[in-house]
């Protein structure tokens, strides 16, 4: 992850490195340079992003279409992986204070998932048991999911997020916000003003409908 930073750092950047996939289309990291667009505090999707669908297994070993399951909803959506030492904590844990901050019937309603990129690693156990870390006191449903390779990297790309690389240790830093609109129209990356952003745009989304 710090190779990923010090990659950024030096191109400009404000997501991944580039992915393996070839794809010619915009992803949001191509897109996060259009920052605070319009009303949110966090970096506009142009255009906005539909809700992905893809079926990955939740930590209690069931299916989850997150296309389905999720609609309707506001959801946060982060691919990470539970060994990281630094950047995916320190994200999961500014989801958790934002949805601290924000209206108890907004954080009711809203999901939070975070999908492994550690695919030998991340089993169902060790994935509610580091969620469990976060998840306490939001009142949002928390939900982590895991695949196979080549589940994740699907799911990656339906997502429109940097397909992740080195065993899934280097990912996308993106937190996608999806809105009842089942749209995403802003995304985060970690940095001092995240929690912020994440508790600002999420009430605007979770309160208004998009």
């Amino acid at each position: 992850m710090r190779r990923l930073l010090a990659a950024l750092a030096a191109v400009g950047l404000l997501a991944a490195c580039s992915s393996s996939g070839g794809s010619a289309d915009p992803t949001p990291s191509d897109l996060l340079g259009q920052n605070q667009v319009g009303k949110f505090d966090g970096a506009g999707l142009i255009p906005p992003q539909p809700r992905p669908n893809f079926t990955l297994t939740d930590a209690a070993g069931k299916p989850f279409a997150f296309g389905q399951q999720t609609a309707g909803h506001p959801t946060l959506v982060f691919f990470g992986y539970t060994h990281c030492p630094d950047e995916c904590p320190t994200t999961m844990a500014d989801i958790r204070l934002a949805l601290r901050d924000v209206a108890p019937t907004i954080a009711a309603k809203t999901y939070v998932v975070f999908v492994t990129t550690d695919v030998k690693r991340d089993t169902g156990p060790v994935l509610a048991t580091w969620l469990r870390q976060f998840s306490a006191g939001t009142k949002a449903t928390w939900v982590g999911l895991r695949g196979t390779q080549a589940q994740i990297d699907a799911a990656q790309a339906a997502a429109h997020v940097t397909i992740a690389q080195d065993g899934g240790e280097t990912h996308s830093l993106e937190v996608l916000l999806y809105g009842p609109d089942d749209y995403a129209h802003v995304a985060f990356l970690l940095s001092a003003n995240e929690l912020t952003q994440i508790a600002h745009d999420l009430a605007l989304i979770g309160g208004s409908g998009s």
